[in-house]
């Protein structure tokens, strides 16, 4: 069969042909590869499936835009024929043209297939494109994101089996490319999720927990809402598991700080950023949102809640209102809670942080304990006279810009000695009216707010007097809140005061300038 005996053997002819016709063609090539899958060590051994594989890589990694047929374009894009339009559109060559053809192979060709065009210089998201497409085609966990339990395997070649499927999922992840972003964090989540169903390695879990860590702020609800499959089964979802990515999402800095990160990482080299405030208040809105929809489950234990919300630092919430709901639908959930452990659940909420809605809804919730509730109505009592003490000031200077405007128009008009009259005092502005009299509706409803939480404050002093606690409670509150935030209080109505003094305007009524009785009440009881 070689030239030794004469020439036109079979071996020559053979060789011509894989390199005049097969190499050239990428369906010859894949046809080719598929043929070598029975004989694959023979095939290795006469070098056909690296001839193939390298030409499957060439044809992959080439511009196609370059090599179509020079036609001519009319202004409106359509392609002309002998300078007549065609009315056909040119078609673009998507770059995942090529990926449907070598998921069809077996794992080893496919994995080679992948070093390969990436040895060419394939771009990482074009190869993690492909490498998505061949795990979504041999596991089908992948295709329920949101089933518990382990997905019945299906007759689709490699994914026969659990061992098998196990070793693709490992082999995908092995090959993924390792810079930031590549890989959408549904895809991770996914790949997450399969990884637990089928029992992978440890290491393998942990990389992908690091690589959905290191793009957290990209993150949905859904893509945390991982199902716990150990052999406990406490709680419906694996809230360990979000624990460890909020950590790697948090280590990210330190990385960027000089920290060498760990041997034998994935992520040696990887183009990393520290994450800035903005995706943190990011992930602290996702973590809201995912304390709100675990809270209900009576197995998660009040210390697992804690610590999750207690992640993050407490600058990363602008607002704590996503962290009360999650604390009430706990508490709702999970009755039978004492009330030393309700109030360590409210610690990690900030009253400062809390809406005016907010405020308004935990005054009235019954679940929340008695301090929380006192805290909750000073705040937004003080949230309210800040506002009032706003509404003055802007009242003020309005005040003061209309009459700057009379007196630069009484001048102007002195000068040139051409109104005379009554018409040499302008009129107010129609606009400056009716704004005015919107801050006085405003006001008067703040004022009609502060009289109704003063009288709240008052019922629940006189109910905690009738259990005959009156003393304690009353001495603790004082102490929490009492000096420093009376005198503030003190300054903000004294404040008022002294600028409606200061710029003429009608003075503020006793009404709003006595102190209110709770105070009084305070006072009394601190001298006591």
């Amino acid at each position: 069969m070689n030239e030794d005996l004469g020439e036109g053997n079979l071996k020559a002819k053979t060789d011509d042909f894989l390199h005049e016709v097969v190499l050239h063609s990428f369906k010859e090539c894949m046809r080719a590869l598929h043929s070598c899958e029975a004989v694959l060590p023979h095939a290795e051994e006469l070098g056909i499936v690296a001839s193939c594989i390298d030409a499957v890589a060439s044809m992959a990694c080439m511009d196609h835009s370059n090599l179509a047929w020079p036609m001519l374009h009319s202004p409106g894009g359509s392609l002309l024929w002998n300078g007549i339009s065609t009315g056909a559109k040119p078609k673009k060559i998507r770059t995942d043209w090529w990926y449907e053809d070598v998921c069809v192979l077996m794992l080893p060709l496919f994995k080679r297939v992948i070093l390969a065009v990436e040895a060419q210089g394939m771009k990482p998201e074009c190869i993690a494109g492909a490498l998505m497409h061949f795990a979504k085609k041999h596991l089908p966990a992948l295709n329920n994101r949101r089933q518990g339990v382990r997905a019945e395997s299906s007759n689709m070649g490699v994914g026969s089996s659990e061992g098998e499927q196990k070793h693709v999922l490992e082999t995908v992840e092995s090959l993924l490319p390792t810079q930031k972003g590549v890989v959408s964090t549904k895809h991770l989540s996914g790949l997450l999720r399969s990884a637990t169903i089928l029992n992978a390695s440890p290491e393998c879990k942990n990389n992908l927990e690091r690589r959905l860590g290191l793009q957290l702020q990209q993150a949905s609800l859904e893509d945390l809402l991982l199902p716990n499959l150990s052999y406990n089964m406490e709680t419906l979802y694996d809230t360990d598991c979000v624990q460890r990515i909020l950590e790697h999402f948090l280590l990210m800095d330190q990385n960027m700080s000089g920290i060498e990160p760990s041997p034998g990482s994935i992520f040696d080299g990887a183009l990393m950023s520290p994450p800035s405030l903005s995706p943190l208040m990011e992930v602290a809105r996702l973590l809201d949102s995912y304390l709100a929809e675990v809270a209900p489950d009576v197995n998660l234990k009040p210390l697992k809640f804690l610590s999750l919300a207690e992640a993050l630092p407490e600058y990363s919430r602008i607002s704590d209102d996503g962290v009360y709901r999650a604390i009430d639908i706990f508490l709702k959930a999970h009755p039978w809670l004492k009330e030393d452990e309700r109030e360590q659940l409210c610690r990690i909420m900030d009253c400062q942080k809390l809406s005016l809605e907010a405020c308004t809804h935990a005054a009235q919730n019954e679940r929340l304990p008695l301090r929380v509730v006192v805290q909750v109505l000073f705040f937004e009592q003080l949230q309210l006279r800040t506002a009032i003490a706003n509404c003055f000031m802007m009242s003020d200077t309005s005040h003061a810009l209309r009459n700057q405007s009379m007196t630069d128009g009484l001048a102007g008009t002195s000068s040139s000695g051409l109104m005379r009259g009554p018409d040499r005092y302008p009129h107010p502005h129609p606009g400056m009216m009716h704004e005015n009299q919107a801050l006085k509706m405003d006001m008067h409803n703040i004022r009609h707010r502060v009289s109704e939480l003063e009288k709240e404050c008052s019922g629940m002093r006189a109910e905690i007097q009738k259990l005959g606690k009156a003393k304690g409670h009353w001495r603790v509150v004082t102490m929490l809140m009492g000096g420093k935030f009376r005198s503030q209080l003190c300054r903000t109505r004294s404040s008022v005061v002294q600028n409606h003094i200061r710029t003429g305007g009608a003075a503020p009524s006793p009404e709003d300038t006595k102190e209110p009785k709770h105070n009084r009440s305070t006072s009394i009881t601190q001298q006591n």
